[in-house]
C-alpha cells in the first residue's frame, strides 16, 4: 500500500457478501420455498400462525435474517452459528408477546394478492364518430346508377359513343358540373392523349370519382391533380384556363392573339394563388379550394357573358392593367425585371429599403430572384395588386413579410425606424418637414393599438382597419402624403364603409383601365398618319 494513503471500507461489498452467505443457507432457502407456495396458496398466507387472526412469525422474523451469521442482537459474536438461523415459520412459535411488524407485512401480502385475483375491468372502449372528410363529407341520397345511366345516354348520341372536347359540355351536364367542368372531366378521363374519351372509360371514371370525392372542391382537384398528387400547383390549372380561353365568349377577340394566351393565363393562375392559396405553400389544397370562391366563379362563367364582370379571377381588363404596367418597366422586353426597373414603378414612389426585400426572396418564389436578382412577371402580379390594394388578408401579409427584417413574426421599433429613415430623408428633399420617428411611432402604435406593448404583429394589423395608412407611412412616399391630407376621421369612413363597393384594387383597375384606353385611342390618329 502507498504510504500516507488510509484503508477505506467498501459497505457495499461487505453488505452484499453478508447476503450471499445468508443466502446460501438450507434454512434460508427451505423457508423461501415455503412462503412461495403459500403465496401460490388460494388462501394466500391469510390465517397462517399459531391463532386465528394473529399472523403467524414468517413476516415478523426478517428483522433478524437481516443480521450476518456469527452475530448477535446487540452485534456481538454469537457462540454458534446455528443459533442464528432463521426459523422455517410454524403454526405455533416460542416467541412469547405479538410480532411486531406483523400487520403491516400481513396488508401488503394482501394488496398483492387482490392485485393478482382482482385485476381491474378494462376501460370501456368509446365510439367516436368520423369527423374528418378530407374528400368531403359523403352523402347517402345521392343516386350513383342513376348519374351513371344519364351520362350513358348522352354518350349514345355521339358517334362510336365516344365524346370529343366539343362534345364534353353536355357531358358535364350530364354529370351535374358546371359547363366550364368539361375542360378537367376531359382531362380527368384521358382524352388530351387520344382526343376523344370512350363511354365506358368516363363512366369508370366518373363512377369511382362518386365514391371517393362527395363534394365539388374534392373532385375538381381529383380532375386537375397530377398523378399520385393530392393538391394544386400552378401548371395543373393550364388545361382548364386554355379552354375558357378558347371557348369563352368574352375572350372571342383573344382567339387570334395566340401569343397573349399564356400571359392572360399567367395572370389568372396568380390571381387564383393569392386568393386561395392562404397558406403560401405554392400548392391549393382541397381545404383552401373549399374555404374559397373559386368554384363559385368558375360556375358564374357561363351565365356571365361579359368576363371583365368576374373581377376577382377572370377579367381582361384587369390583366391589361396589370400587363401594360409590367411592359412599361421592362424595357428588354424578356419578362423579367430587375430592381432598378421596380423602383421606377409609379415614379419612384416606394422607398428603395423596401425594394431591396422585395428582392430577398421574403415574398417572391424560384430561384432566378437569387441568382440574377431579377422577377418575373408572375412575381409583379403579386406586387402590383399587393401595393394597390394593402386591406386583403394577403397584401397584409406580403407586406408584413417585407418589414419582418429578422423573421420572427414581429415588427419592432427597430424595423419600424430601418424604414422610416429612409422616408425623413424623402421627405427633406422634397423640402416637407418630416414627423420625428417618436412622434410617428406612438402615432401608428395608437392606430394599430397592439396587444403586446412595443410589437406589433400580423394578427394586430389584420385586426386594425387601417393597415394600409401603416403600411404606406413607412415606405410609399406619394400614398403617405395623400393620406396626410385626407383626415383620419374620412379614413375610418371608408374603411368601415358596408356595401357592394369597390375593393382598392378593382377601383385602381377601372381607372386604369380607362387610361390606357384613352392613350390608345390618342395613339391611333397619329399611326395611321
Amino acid at each position: 500500500m502507498p504510504p500516507g494513503k488510509v484503508l477505506q471500507p467498501v459497505l457495499k461489498m461487505k453488505v452484499d457478501e453478508l447476503f450471499l452467505c445468508w443466502l446460501s443457507e438450507s434454512s434460508t432457502q427451505a423457508m423461501l420455498q415455503d412462503c412461495l407456495q403459500r403465496i401460490k396458496m388460494p388462501g394466500g398466507l391469510e390465517g397462517v400462525g399459531g391463532d386465528a387472526g394473529q399472523p403467524g412469525p414468517p413476516f415478523a422474523a426478517p428483522a433478524l435474517a437481516c443480521r450476518p451469521r456469527g452475530l448477535d442482537s446487540s452485534g456481538a459474536p454469537s457462540p454458534s452459528p446455528v443459533s442464528t438461523a432463521l426459523p422455517l415459520g410454524a403454526a405455533s412459535s416460542a416467541r412469547s408477546g405479538p410480532p411486531v411488524r406483523g400487520p403491516r407485512r400481513s396488508a401488503g401480502t394482501r394488496v398483492v394478492q387482490t392485485r393478482k385475483e382482482q385485476p381491474l375491468p378494462p376501460a370501456a372502449s368509446l365510439s367516436i364518430p368520423t369527423f374528418y372528410f378530407p374528400r368531403g363529407r359523403p352523402q347517402d341520397a345521392v343516386n350513383v346508377d342513376a348519374i351513371i345511366a344519364k351520362i350513358e345516354r348522352t354518350f349514345a348520341q355521339f358517334p362510336h359513343e365516344r365524346a370529343t372536347m366539343g362534345d364534353m359540355g353536355r357531358v358535364a351536364k350530364a354529370c351535374g358540373c358546371p359547363l366550364y367542368w368539361k375542360g378537367p372531366l376531359f382531362c380527368g378521363a384521358g382524352g388530351e392523349r387520344t382526343g376523344s374519351v370512350s363511354v365506358h372509360k368516363f363512366v369508370a371514371m366518373w363512377r369511382k370519382m362518386l365514391q371517393s370525392c362527395h363534394d365539388d372542391a374534392a373532385k375538381f382537384v381529383h380532375l386537375l391533380v397530377s398523378p399520385g398528387g393530392n393538391s394544386l400547383a400552378q401548371e395543373d390549372f393550364i388545361p382548364f384556363l386554355q379552354d375558357v380561353v378558347n371557348t369563352h365568349p368574352g375572350l372571342a377577340f383573344l382567339k387570334e392573339a395566340s401569343e397573349f394566351h399564356s400571359r392572360y393565363i399567367t395572370t389568372v393562375i396568380q390571381r387564383i394563388f393569392y386568393t386561395v392559396n392562404r397558406s403560401w405553400s405554392g400548392r391549393i389544397t382541397c381545404a383552401e379550394l373549399r374555404r374559397s370562391t373559386f368554384l363559385q366563379n368558375v360556375a358564374l362563367l357561363e351565365d356571365e357573358v361579359d368576363i371583365n364582370q368576374l373581377t376577382e379571377f377572370f377579367s381582361y381588363e384587369h390583366f391589361y392593367v396589370i400587363y401594360c404596367k409590367f411592359w412599361e418597366l421592362d424595357t428588354d422586353h424578356d419578362l423579367f425585371i430587375d430592381a432598378q426597373d421596380l423602383a421606377r414603378h409609379n415614379d419612384h414612389a416606394i422607398s428603395t429599403k423596401m425594394i431591396e426585400r422585395i428582392f430577398s426572396g421574403a415574398v417572391t418564389r424560384g430561384k432566378k430572384v437569387q441568382k440574377e436578382g431579377k422577377i418575373s412577371y408572375a412575381d409583379f402580379v403579386w406586387f402590383l395588386i399587393s401595393e394597390e390594394d394593402k386591406k386583403t388578408p394577403t397584401s397584409i401579409e406580403y407586406w408584413f413579410r417585407c418589414m419582418d427584417l429578422d423573421g420572427d413574426g414581429v415588427l419592432s421599433m427597430f424595423e419600424l425606424e430601418y424604414f422610416y429613415e429612409e422616408q425623413c430623408r424623402r421627405l427633406d428633399s422634397m423640402a416637407i418637414e418630416a414627423l420625428p420617428f417618436e412622434d410617428c411611432l406612438c402615432q401608428m402604435l395608437d392606430l394599430v393599438k397592439p396587444q403586446s406593448e412595443g410589437r406589433i404583429t400580423l394578427h394586430d394589423l389584420k385586426r386594425c382597419k387601417l393597415a394600409s395608412v401603416f403600411f404606406d407611412t413607412f415606405f410609399n412616399i406619394e400614398k403617405y402624403l395623400d393620406h396626410e391630407q385626407r383626415e383620419q376621421i374620412s379614413l375610418f369612413r371608408e374603411s368601415e364603409s358596408e356595401g357592394p363597393e369597390l375593393s382598392d384594387w378593382e377601383r385602381y383597375a377601372a381607372e386604369e383601365y380607362d387610361i390606357l384606353v384613352a392613350e390608345e385611342a390618342m395613339g391611333e390618329p397619329w399611326e395611321d398618319g
